[in-house]
């Protein structure tokens, strides 16, 4: 455990929601001088240092933490009627409440501890919560019932659902795996534990709730809110208002109710309803079956070859039988895509899934998108785009469209495709999906180059690992910058050769061996990282893409697999949007 001091822990709640701070702000926050601020920061654990951004005095992060401020939390905890506790290190939130419990049985009721370390955290089946600080949101609250314990069987049902619940109004479309992880797909973003002692003839239940706020790197098969949040970065204090809320709701409700009239709703939830599963215990496998859904109790009902069965055991996980399915929902009919790059607009005109027209114009004069939409805007469902262009040229094709555009930035994961910039806020959203797009032409590992006003040379490998890449300037910026920066070479580009002997066409050659070397040596840091006998394919997109594709040496064009696409990034809207 990283051992802070309370200056340490103020810093970082201070910074902990992205937002820009003065240094004299957090000296006395801290309680140091500026001169000695740096210092303190330099005392940071390493997850944690290089997140920060300076300039004119100004500390940022780059992006949010998972690190609260006490009185911030009590607040949100008592709008809720939860009393809360902030524990910057501790063992683990459970059981202090336990502690509580056996102590004071009437006291723990709606008592909360959030933790931001704990030595002795733990999940369903004893198994370790792995997490860094900043990185996981913990808490555990206690609630008493005037129930039996075997009555609270549906208790951690209740709980995942209102999870659930909280983290779908925040735009983070999270399912149930039974009985109570919050999962995506296969990747795991949450789970629950529920224990309860019995006292003073009440029932005591101590909830611990984890949950991943930015990906963990040293954990498989996870995902975060922030990962899965495509819309906006989300602050750990509003996901822990949306949580409370929903918890108390819910464990009122259960009280009075029981858990019928939440059943459907979470049936609705789960993702392994109606599916072939399979439990295992210990690693092997005590039954298979379809899940038909859990009773009244929090059972898990399921259908197999000797009759429909119910599970109880807390200690049986359950797994996929198969391969998920890719989610199979009702599509928009017709779409209006965008990409707004930095000099010119591209759009698609898409109906059932295809592309039936695509237009360009540059931003001074857009009238011909609105011509377009005057005649094929008539039962547009949405109009969704991505752009690395202006506020200003993004307002100017918002005044072509009555109707309001979606625009999308890059994400930590989509389509399968875990994306491991450091911070995805600055990645370039043609670059991401530009990537999301090459998978409808190669599903290898792939180089992907964008050949616009900037060049851009991204690694995607053969297991939808985005590596990231390199960005340089376009032809037109190389031009302009020997035009300005020397005495004798503002002139006419040339032609590509490969012994130029004018000094035009050694301008255009240079060019063009730099952007092709830059993609040949990312071809070989990828190749470097893919088995010997596995293919690296190369997509290349944008208005030199072709001119690039030419200019690459032949024995290189014999031995991969090279692509020229056109509005790729298009391409990559396009399959966003069948995936969701």
């Amino acid at each position: 455990m990283t051992v802070l001091k309370p200056r340490h822990w103020k810093l970082l709640a201070a910074l902990a929601e992205g937002n820009a701070c003065h240094i004299f702000e957090l000296s006395q926050i801290a309680g140091v001088q500026p001169q000695h601020i740096n210092v303190v920061w330099q005392q940071m654990p390493p997850h944690i240092r290089g997140l920060l951004r300076q300039q004119d005095g100004q500390w940022r992060l780059v992006r949010p933490l998972a690190v609260f401020d006490e009185i911030k939390v009590k607040n949100v905890a008592a709008r809720y009627g939860f009393r809360a506790a902030l524990k910057n290190e501790c063992t683990s939130s459970n059981d202090l409440l336990l502690e509580m419990a056996r102590q004071n049985p009437q006291r723990v009721h709606q008592a909360l501890v959030l933790a931001h370390q704990q030595t002795h955290g733990r999940g369903r089946q004893g198994r370790r919560w792995q997490h860094r600080l900043g990185e996981c949101l913990m808490f555990s609250f206690g609630w008493v019932f005037d129930k039996p314990q075997h009555e609270l069987g549906a208790l951690a049902l209740v709980a995942a659902l209102a999870c659930r619940r909280a983290l779908d109004s925040l735009g983070v479309a999270v399912q149930i795996k039974w009985p109570n992880d919050l999962v995506i797909g296969r990747d795991k973003l949450g789970g629950i534990l529920i224990e309860t002692v019995r006292s003073g003839g009440k029932s005591i239940a101590v909830v611990g709730v984890g949950v991943n706020f930015v990906l963990p790197k040293t954990v498989e098969q996870a995902t975060s809110v922030q990962a899965a949040s495509a819309s906006q970065l989300l602050s750990a204090n509003n996901i822990l208002d949306a949580l409370l809320a929903q918890l108390a709701d819910g464990f009122s409700r259960f009280e009075k109710t029981g858990f019928m009239s939440m059943k459907g709703d979470y049936e609705a939830a789960s993702r392994d309803m109606g599916r072939s599963v399979r439990l295992l215990k210990d690693g092997e496998v005590v039954e298979e079956g379809v899940m038909t859904g859990v009773s009244e109790h929090g059972a898990l009902l399921l259908e197999t070859s000797q009759g429909n069965k119910q599970v109880v055991s807390g200690e049986i996980s359950l797994r996929p039988n198969e391969d998920l399915p890719k989610l199979s929902l009702v599509k928009p009919r017709r779409l209006l895509l965008l990409d707004g790059g930095n000099s010119q607009l591209k759009w698609a005109w898409v109906e059932e899934g295809q592309i039936v027209s695509v237009g360009r114009a540059p931003y001074r004069d857009l009238s011909k998108l609105g011509q377009e939409w005057q005649e094929r805007g008539g039962g547009v469902e949405k109009i969704i785009g991505c752009a690395v262009c202006s506020t200003q040229k993004k307002e100017q094709v918002a005044a072509q469209l009555p109707e309001q555009i979606e625009w999308l930035s890059s994400m930590q994961h989509a389509l399968g495709i875990r994306n491991h910039y450091r911070n995805v806020a600055e990645h370039g959203a043609d670059r991401w999906f530009n990537v999301l797009g090459s998978r409808r032409f190669s599903s290898n590992a792939c180089v992907v180059v964008s050949c616009g006003t900037a060049v851009t040379v991204d690694a995607l490998t053969e297991d939808d690992h985005y590596l990231g890449g390199t960005i340089m300037p376009g032809f037109h910026l190389m031009k302009e910058a020997m035009a300005l920066k020397t005495a004798n070479l503002n002139r006419p580009i040339g032609k590509v050769y490969p012994f130029p002997t004018t000094t035009s066409n050694a301008l255009a050659s240079g060019m063009m061996d730099a952007v092709c070397g830059s993609v040949m040596l990312m071809h070989s840091r990828l190749r470097g990282k893919t088995n010997a006998d596995k293919v690296v394919d190369v997509v290349i997109t944008g208005g030199g893409a072709a001119k690039v594709a030419q200019a690459l040496p032949e024995s290189f064009s014999l031995d991969n697999h090279i692509k020229i696409v056109d509005n790729l990034v298009i391409y990559g809207l396009l399959n966003w949007i069948e995936q969701q």
